[in-house]
């Protein structure tokens, strides 16, 4: 039995959608609520570490936090977290975590 697999083109898709507003923020929710269980799907299986890292990240972020928090407006940076290369690693994760978010 093969353990169920979420690329980072299926995140991405998702995140983009959301951000051109053809999905509004319980549609983002409960896509992560239903796909993000580390125990039972495998997240960015064959990408590099970091990329692993922002996915999990990202998707658990936009599981645990309240709708009414997102803020779609700043969905790129997500995306952008998602698509960093090592060395931008903490950058956009520190712009993702902090801006992604009403306080």
């Amino acid at each position: 039995m093969s353990q169920a697999n979420i690329s980072k083109q299926q995140l991405i898709d998702q995140l983009t959608a959301w951000q051109q507003g053809k999905k509004d923020n319980e549609e983002l929710q409960d896509w992560m609520v239903t796909h993000y269980d580390p125990d039972e799907v495998s997240i960015g299986q064959g990408e590099c570490e970091w990329t692993v890292e922002a996915m999990n990240i990202v998707m658990n972020e936009y599981e645990i936090a309240k709708t009414e928090k997102f803020r779609q407006e700043n969905a790129q940076l997500a995306i952008d977290f998602i698509l960093a290369d090592e060395a931008r690693f903490n950058q956009t994760r520190h712009l993702f975590l902090q801006q992604g978010f009403h306080d």
